[in-house]
């Protein structure tokens, strides 16, 4: 039996990729190429952190997300104390391409946000692997207070 070529095996595994991914296989591939995530469509999805009465609450507290999919999360900051955003293990299973704030691009690894009253900050990522992960403050007593939530990776 012949073996595949080089050729041959990286178009099995794309194609294996896009399959567990969930993103579908594509009709006609002229020749094997990477998947640039940064082109993707965005979904914009909004979490405040507080509120103007100063709750200790993320609102949503509970999100889910799409493996495969590119998200625009846009994070505010309402009430008159600051706030984190802290979730590193759902930070750990996506590509995060970057996170802006006012004038600021930061790239690279984002494991928790912290935000001023009155700020805003947008993150965009790709969700890779499933699962539920804990979302909270970690401003002492903001936790034990009620500012925690899920956020989910789910298949389709």
């Amino acid at each position: 039996m012949r073996s595949r070529s080089w050729l041959q095996r990286l178009g099995l595994m794309l194609w294996l990729g896009w399959s567990l991914l969930g993103w579908g296989i594509p009709t006609a591939i002229a020749a094997p190429t990477p998947l640039d995530p940064s082109r993707m469509p965005l979904i914009t999805v909004e979490v405040h952190l507080g509120n103007a009465a100063n709750e200790l609450k993320f609102f949503p507290a509970d999100l889910k997300f799409v493996a495969g999919k590119r998200y625009k999360l846009v994070l505010d900051n309402p009430s008159q104390e600051k706030h984190y955003f802290t979730a590193k293990d759902f930070a750990d299973n996506l590509w995060s391409q970057k996170v802006e704030a006012g004038d600021v691009e930061i790239k690279g690894a984002i494991h928790e946000l912290e935000l001023k009253p009155g700020a805003i900050a947008e993150w965009l990522f790709v969700p890779i692997r499933t699962g539920t992960y804990e979302l909270h403050c970690t401003i002492p007593g903001h936790a034990a207070a009620g500012m925690v939530g899920q956020l989910a990776i789910v298949n389709k």
